[in-house]
């Protein structure tokens, strides 16, 4: 599986993916924003979701306005993990995306 796309049979398997807090899924929007930190785009492709029995993709964005409370949200994910070199690249960021707002 790639990091910036999740492969599932319907839609529901990726919610129920979220629901059960896969750090896949915090991998994918952590790294997401980490590579984009000194983009100027309003918004950042975060990852897909490509649902085989509905034959569909779906592209999920971010807006850069965003950044630093979606961080915030999966750094909890990451302390829980003891993922502790992940958590600091995390805090890094958002100190850095607060700086220039």
């Amino acid at each position: 599986m790639k990091l910036n796309e999740f492969k599932v049979n319907s839609i529901e398997e990726f919610q129920d993916m979220v629901n059960k807090k896969d750090m896949n899924v915090h991998k994918a929007i952590v790294g997401s924003i980490l590579n984009n930190l000194k983009t100027k785009k309003k918004n950042i492709h975060m990852f897909s979701i490509n649902c085989i029995k509905e034959d569909t993709v779906f592209d999920i964005t971010l807006e850069r306005d965003h950044f630093v409370d979606t961080l915030n949200e999966n750094l909890v994910y990451f302390e829980d993990q003891e993922l502790y070199e992940e958590c600091a690249k995390i805090n890094t960021a958002i100190k850095s995306l607060i700086k220039t707002k």
